[in-house]
């Protein structure tokens, strides 16, 4: 059975990109472009590696040769914050399961409180590394991603823009926090 191949829709909205080198600045270069009115589906990111050989092949890209590539996978951007709170849910979401499983087990009739208290405390601290463990997988897959891509050449950013004065709003907030090599195109994906 032939593959299907994905294609790609192009819609003639200009883009600002630019380039950055820590996550740091990109994340308040984001931080102000939300505040300056832009809307969070507005702006883009470089997708991860199984995205970028899925939809580009094997090559090794280098964030330069993919500025204006329109056939670049994007992904949105994710704050710490989001990340942490993420975190959080999967940890307590999983000392939760296990202590509500314990104490499902333990409160019949002739349980006794310090016996259930016991039980769920038990039930749940097994669950809670599980969750502690998986959480940290969650951090690190976030951590990896922005390292990757700036071992490529840099943390690579879109923003529509849809006129002028956006152009040059984004150009300037891009470029206010450091980003470099950034311009503006005259398409979007």
């Amino acid at each position: 059975m032939p593959e299907a191949k994905t294609k790609t829709t192009y819609i003639n909205i200009p883009e600002a990109v630019g380039v950055f080198d820590s996550f740091e600045s990109l994340q308040a270069a984001i931080y102000d472009l939300r505040m300056a009115g832009f809307n969070r589906y507005d702006i883009s990111l470089l997708g991860g590696a199984d995205e970028l050989k899925e939809k580009l092949g094997s090559a090794y890209w280098q964030a330069s040769e993919l500025e204006d590539n329109p056939d670049a996978p994007r992904a949105a951007f994710v704050s710490e914050e989001a990340i942490g709170e993420l975190q959080g849910a999967v940890a307590g979401g999983f000392f939760f399961l296990g202590s509500y499983i314990a104490m499902a087990a333990m409160l019949t009739p002739v349980s006794t409180l310090a016996a259930s208290i016991a039980a769920i405390a038990i039930g749940g601290s097994p669950a809670a590394v599980v969750g502690a463990l998986l959480a940290r997988r969650i951090g690190r897959h976030h951590q990896d991603y922005y390292a990757d891509q700036i071992r490529n050449g840099g943390i690579l950013v879109w923003v529509r823009t849809a006129d002028k004065a956006k152009e040059k709003l984004a150009t300037k907030i891009l470029k206010g926090h450091s980003g470099r090599d950034v311009h503006v195109h005259g398409w979007s994906e």
